[in-house]
């Protein structure tokens, strides 16, 4: 850890390659648009872009906070899943009437995320890789084998793997078994990703505010007005990609809870360590324990390796401070180190971590507001470097009063059991966390808070 930096990989300047875009002006003055977006983040860049696909015609302007990128959508693994729901499980015990659907819906939402990338030339190291799961615990065998045969009959081409094939792929003395999913996971550079699509937006005429926080919504004749301290803009609808920042939107509130999710970059692997691991079809691996890890190579052979630790505080109160929290970053080091001890004196370059946006369902949802002026989408809880993109269709569908398939879903019209107030919120969220450790020790069996928690539509095994 020495060597580590406290600072996201992805929007390091001083790493090869990374070129970060220049801000856009503030927000200054009163402005119109047809559409306002709010939040430069996948949600909000999605918006806007297929907004102005859809009609070119349409003035479009986005708002950010910060800058492009800055939040989750610069701070992820960059692991862009098909999954609407946070995967097959958590959504065929939701929706088991539409799972079939949900899925479709979500393969066909990451063709279309590769389709944009190559249409509009967004050089984000897309690699359409596939992710395996694997297991480190015996009961996690059985639960992957199960999670195969449903994935299989739904008609995926997935594969469940031995210990040793596991191995072949990628050594560690650490694996039993796993299960390999070809198609339904890309790896990116997730600020690139978030670039690009700023990029695209701006070549089609989107107009950006950036360092632009919202701080008011405003209803007047025709639309919503949103204020910001330099200005404000005055719009017939708004599509809000807030995330974890819900600012003046305080329906959201309820449903959201801001948790930090933390990682660390390695330094470039040698040729002779990459050939100690393998590695060699590159596909992002997962492991499968309740708390569990994330991890990929980088375009240039570094290992990003997160999970695990998920902490909320109290509040959800969101600080600068709490972007480094070093007893995490030593204990996701020596799980590093367990599961490859091959690699022993290999030095960690980048330190850092971020807010997830999580709601009770553990994925998305969707509302209106202002008599169906706004529409928004949140609680994506980590997995919405594609999802957002869905989300940010439904957003449309319901501006523009449209009836499509996705605005038909039981998933889009319904919503997640909002959490409760403090003190309630932050205890809850403490007993689920002891809860699931003591599944993982336990093979994997759920104690009666869980239980609890399934039964209420709170429940969720990672």
């Amino acid at each position: 850890m020495a060597q580590a930096r406290p600072r996201t990989f992805w929007l390091d300047p001083e790493v090869a390659g990374h070129a970060v875009p220049e801000a856009a002006p503030a927000l200054s003055g009163a402005e119109r648009a047809d559409l306002a977006v709010v939040g430069g983040g996948y949600s909000g860049l999605w918006a806007a872009l297929i907004a102005k696909e859809r009609d070119p015609g349409r003035d479009v302007v986005l708002l950010e906070a910060r800058t492009v990128g800055w939040a989750a959508s610069g701070r992820n693994g960059g692991f862009c899943a098909a999954s609407l729901t946070h995967g097959h499980g958590n959504g065929a015990q939701r929706w088991p009437e539409e799972i079939a659907e949900l899925e479709r819906l979500g393969r066909q939402n990451l063709d279309g995320i590769q389709s944009t990338v190559e249409r509009h030339g967004i050089a984000c190291e897309f690699e359409r890789t596939g992710e395996m799961a694997v297991a480190t615990e015996p009961w996690q065998v059985d639960d992957l084998t199960d999670e195969a045969a449903a994935l299989r009959a739904l008609g995926q081409r997935v594969r469940t793997l031995t210990g040793a094939r596991v191995r072949a792929e990628v050594d560690s003395p650490t694996y039993l078994g796993g299960l390999f999913d070809p198609d339904g996971v890309a790896l990116v550079h997730p600020a690139k990703l978030a670039w690009g699509l700023r990029e695209a937006c701006l070549r089609l005429g989107v107009r950006i505010r950036e360092h632009t926080p919202v701080r008011a919504i405003r209803p007047e004749r025709g639309g919503l007005r949103l204020e910001s301290r330099g200005g404000s803009v005055s719009a017939e609808r708004v599509a809000w990609g807030g995330g974890g920042f819900p600012g003046p939107l305080r329906r959201v509130r309820h449903f959201v809870a801001p948790v930090y999710d933390y990682a660390l970059v390695t330094e470039p692997l040698s040729s002779e360590q990459l050939a100690a691991v393998g590695w060699g079809n590159r596909q992002g691996v997962s492991d499968s324990g309740n708390r569990f890890h994330y991890y990929r190579l980088t375009a240039d052979n570094r290992i990003l390796w997160g999970g695990y630790d998920v902490v909320y505080h109290y509040g959800g109160r969101v600080r600068p401070a709490y972007d480094q929290r070093p007893d995490t970053f030593h204990r996701l080091a020596r799980h590093f180190f367990t599961t490859f001890p091959q690699l022993e004196g290999l030095s960690f370059t980048h330190s850092w971590g971020g807010v997830i946006d999580t709601c009770s369902r553990f994925c998305a949802f969707f509302g209106t507001a202002h008599r169906g002026r706004l529409a928004y989408a949140a609680g994506y809880t980590g997995l919405g470097v594609g999802a957002t993109r869905f989300g940010a269709q439904v957003m449309l569908d319901r501006l523009d009063g449209a009836d499509t398939e996705r605005t038909r879903l039981a998933m889009v019209r319904a919503k997640p059991v909002p959490f409760p107030p403090e003190p309630l919120r932050y205890a809850g969220i403490q007993a689920t966390k002891r809860a699931i450790a003591a599944a993982d020790r336990d093979g994997g069996r759920r104690n009666a808070w869980l239980r609890t928690l399934d039964a209420v539509g709170m429940g969720f095994d990672s």
